[in-house]
């Protein structure tokens, strides 16, 4: 008998079948031992020795994996083909060896790149030993990425509150997305303006672009404003037209290389909106397999990749479908051969791909969940399309010259001849380049055109005059993040998804409208690396260690040599290197060397501050203080992160949130520090707006005083920079007493809540819409408000519809019926509800079967209540009826607790790759 080890149980359950039954497969689930999380488990003393511990979950995998072995001739280790993969390996080689449970048995490493019966057994067939220099590149990794966590987090925690970690390469990350917000806060917008004419030729009509003025050249802020843009329309407009030329020229667009992870996870997140998790998730159920016809198999290969190249009997397989499923034509002449820049192991494997190409996804609709169908549809196009003959378009460039030569237009267009690998998929497109385009304006292929020839004279229809601005570089999403890693040679496929996990997971970065924004708290840990460790968070330095790493999986150099060369650079910084504050003792030292906590406010100030406090060319200061006027602003770290602050605290306890004050933030909202209104004429304290931690808000006075100051929220349909000194005051007197109830002789109260306006009366409340009118609302109006809202309100509900009446229960001679309810017909009988099973009609149901489901649902017992109160209520119910039951000798029968809910809903779908 052997004994084969993989990582999980859905695969142990799909080659156990390949290999039949003198084979056991068992998982590993996943790592069985790592680093323990305290310090001295990589001791750079001694020459970078490496303390593993078990996991306790893993113990019990390893005790079942060993008693197999008892009588086992062989140990086959199949984990995943990476170096992660030949790591667990040799980790769960090393723990059996402590339990000394392979003595005289055979242990080999066995790979495969997809989970089909030819693959595994070909794999069986061809075993090698652990590959040690891959198991060494994956130590030192981890060694890199503990050393890096555990000497700066807890520098971090000490100089930084809330602050929760670093990392060599998660930082990095952060780092990109923090310096991609200082840009667009930066940035100022420029106005610019195009013309576009609309002209009639003998063959159709068609729009073309004004690209010469006055005889040269338009640049794109040759017309800066509408005035320029108005003159200009005002020559156009009196000038004659004809076509001075027409180019056409042929063009091929080639298809784009199969998957590799990366560009799965970007493509994946355009197209399908999924996270990089969500994918990997995904796309790691299809490589292990799925049911179909009663045999599991693994619909794509291997998902962690950098490899662009497919197998030769893959291409065959793929030209073969091409040419049967969309015809010859569909076929080059000449296989398509990829080859990545990628320089590290994994490029041997090859690109993610179906592992039967004839395994079309309408063929196995039935098999996956919509979210899996998705994937597996954008895994076989895209490697389907690789291999097809390119698309073949005509472009047409049309070159249009006033009478005088001094106003031309250019109007291009394209005709697709031949659709080639169009026909199956296009790949999809990031953003727009970030240097404000005109739409349109770098559409590649342009609107279709009539047939036109030179000397053709035209007709001037309308010139349409546009204004733009130029726009800030986009945030990125997850998929331009993971292409930006990937240009930068920073991380690796397989870590990607989990960098973008634990920047959410840590609160430094949040996803708003599929872009990422930091928090403060990320922006000031950046800010603190950055400042104290650049080199080291610097993206040549982490790209170029990643380099390294490669280089010890290709042999070329010693893994320990590496940590030994990265290790003296951190511990020890050069004289010369002022970035660093000239640390030139060892990593324990630095505490003390960075100095108190005051000097890393000092320098966080110094590095965000031109950020937070732009200069407006005004001349004021831009860190004075709005509340003193003595003091000036700064960055400050609270328990609860940081903010911008008055520095003469606590005498003056002007605050606002970490914000910059510039023209991109959204219309309407507060920018900069308070907004004064005006005095409170009663109090004689200032009235300002201001941006707090929930939201804006109105203050009356200043902090710092024995009373803490009123203060009253602004509803959010609200714009804060548009509140009148009129308006703020009626909010800051909110609640207040609109008067008494002429009938029931209670108070109304008008107030402004988390849940929007409202009037209180004798314990119940009104919503009031819009808004603003509880600010001025009277008495006559607030009665009339109250009464529509308990009208609206009514009874809880109608009684339900009966629809069939079935007759009289034989026990107890109540009726049984058949009602129509909110989630469909039900039986319902002396307050128990059953609901009909899907798949059958009201018709369907006779006394017999109403009797059965009656039946089943009483001995089902009461719904699980939704909360406290209703179990309580629910328990009481049940014992009373119990009780009651004992007493009379009867059958107890307990209604459920949604008894008035028309029955219980339908049981709900799984949603695709979550639970129910």
């Amino acid at each position: 008998m052997d004994v084969v080890v993989v990582e999980s149980p859905a695969k142990a359950k799909t080659i156990n079948k390949y290999l039949g039954s003198n084979v056991v497969v068992l998982p590993s689930y996943g790592h069985v031992r790592d680093l323990p999380p305290k310090d001295g488990s990589v001791r750079p003393e001694q020459d970078f020795e490496m303390t593993y511990v078990t996991d306790p979950k893993s113990s019990k995998n390893l005790a079942a994996i060993a008693s197999a072995l008892k009588g086992a001739k062989n140990l086959y280790l199949a984990t995943d083909p990476d170096r992660e993969g030949e790591a667990i390996s040799w980790h769960v080689l090393q723990a059996l060896q402590e339990k000394k449970a392979i003595k005289g048995i055979n242990v080999q490493r066995v790979v495969f790149n997809e989970i089909t019966k030819r693959a595994v057994t070909e794999a069986m067939r061809n075993p090698r030993d652990l590959d040690m220099d891959l198991i060494n590149a994956q130590q030192a990794r981890r060694a890199l990425d503990y050393l890096v966590g555990f000497t700066l987090s807890p520098l971090l925690w000490r100089k930084l509150p809330g602050a929760k970690s670093a990392g060599r390469v998660q930082s990095v990350a952060l780092r990109l997305i923090c310096e991609r917000e200082i840009e667009i806060e930066a940035f100022k917008p420029r106005e610019y303006w195009t013309i576009e004419g609309d002209f009639q030729a003998p063959s159709g009509r068609f729009p073309a672009r004004l690209t010469m003025l006055d005889g040269r050249k338009l640049e794109k802020f040759d017309l800066p404003g509408e005035a320029a843009a108005q003159a200009a329309v005002g020559k156009i407009r009196a000038g004659s037209y004809r076509i001075s030329d027409v180019t056409v020229r042929p063009h091929r667009r080639q298809p784009s290389a199969p998957f590799m992870t990366s560009t799965l996870q970007q493509e994946a997140a355009r197209k399908l909106g999924f996270s990089a998790t969500r994918t990997m998730q995904l796309a790691q159920r299809l490589y292990e397999g799925v049911d179909i016809g009663g045999e599991t198999v693994g619909l794509i290969t291997y998902m962690r990749t950098d490899g662009v190249q497919m197998a030769a009997e893959a291409i065959e397989a793929a030209r073969d479908q091409i040419g049967k499923q969309f015809g010859r034509d569909y076929v080059p002449p000449q296989p398509r051969v990829y080859e990545t820049k990628a320089k590290n192991a994994q490029e041997a494997h090859e690109a993610i791909r179906p592992t039967d190409f004839s395994r079309r996804p309408e063929d196995v609709t039935q098999h996956l969940d919509a979210a899996q169908l998705r994937l597996y549809e954008l895994v076989w196009k895209r490697a389907i399309a690789s291999q097809m003959e390119a698309a073949q378009l005509e472009r047409t460039t049309v070159e249009i010259r006033s009478s005088d030569e001094q106003i031309g237009f250019r109007a291009s267009g394209s005709v697709l001849l031949f659709p080639g690998f169009l026909k199956v998929y296009e790949e999809g497109r990031d953003d727009k380049p970030a240097n404000g385009s005109a739409a349109g304006e770098d559409d590649e292929d342009g609107a279709r055109l009539p047939k036109l020839a030179a000397k053709e004279a035209l007709q001037l229809l309308d010139v349409k005059p546009e204004q733009h601005f130029t726009e800030p570089p986009p945030r990125y999403t997850e998929a331009t993040l993971v292409k930006k890693l990937e240009e930068l040679g920073i991380g690796r496929p397989s870590t990607y998804a989990s960098i973008i996990d634990v920047l959410q997971e840590r609160d430094y970065v949040r996803l708003d409208s599929k872009r990422f924004v930091p928090e403060d708290k990320g922006r000031i840990v950046t800010a603190f690396l950055v400042n104290f460790f650049e080199r080291f968070f610097a993206y040549d330095f982490t790209a170029n260690l990643e380099e390294r790493l490669d280089e010890i999986t290709a042999h070329q150099v010693d893994w320990k040599e590496v940590l030994r060369e990265f290790w003296l650079q951190f511990s020890r910084a050069p004289e010369e290197d002022a970035g660093l504050l000239a640390l030139q003792a060892a990593v324990k030292n630095l505490d003390e060397l960075i100095g108190q906590r005051g000097v890393v406010i000092e320098a966080i100030d110094a590095s965000l501050g031109p950020h937070f406090f732009p200069d407006d060319g005004s001349g004021r200061d831009p860190r004075a203080c709005p509340a003193c006027g003595e003091g000036r602003l700064g960055i400050r770290l609270g328990k609860n992160g940081a903010f911008i602050g008055c520095s003469r605290y606590p005498e003056c306890r002007h605050t606002r949130p970490l914000s910059v004050a510039n023209d991109n933030q959204t219309e309407g909202a507060l920018v900069g520090g308070p907004r004064e209104l005006g005095l409170d004429p009663e109090s004689g304290l200032m009235v300002t707006v201001r941006d707090g931690r929930f939201g804006p808000y109105v203050q009356l006075g200043e902090d710092g005083g024995e009373e803490k100051p009123k203060r009253a929220s602004i509803p959010r349909e609200w714009k804060p920079a548009e509140l009148t000194f009129e308006t703020a005051i009626k909010l800051l007197a909110l609640p207040r007493l609109v008067g008494t109830h002429p009938e029931t002789g209670a108070e109304i109260i008008a107030g402004l809540g988390p849940y929007g306006a409202y009037l209180k009366h004798a314990k119940a409340y009104t919503r009031v819409q819009p808004p603003e009118e509880i600010l001025d609302i009277g008495l006559n109006r607030a009665v009339a408000l109250i009464a529509e809202g308990s009208a609206k309100k009514g009874p809880r509900r109608a009684e339900p519809k009966v629809l069939r009446e079935l007759g009289a229960h034989p026990d107890d001679g109540a009726p049984v019926r058949i009602l129509d309810g909110r989630f469909g017909a039900y039986v319902a009988h002396g307050g128990i509800n059953a609901t009909i099973p899907r798949g059958s009609t009201v018709e369907d149901i006779d006394m017999t079967s109403a009797m059965a489901l009656l039946r089943a649902r009483a001995e089902r017992g009461p719904s699980k209540p939704k909360g406290r109160r209703g179990a309580k209520k629910t328990a009481a119910k049940t014992a009373t009826v119990k009780s009651a039951a004992v007493k009379s000798g009867k059958k107890a029968t307990t209604k459920p607790a949604a008894d008035n809910d028309d029955a219980e809903p339908p049981p709900r779908k799984r949603a695709a790759g979550g639970k129910a």
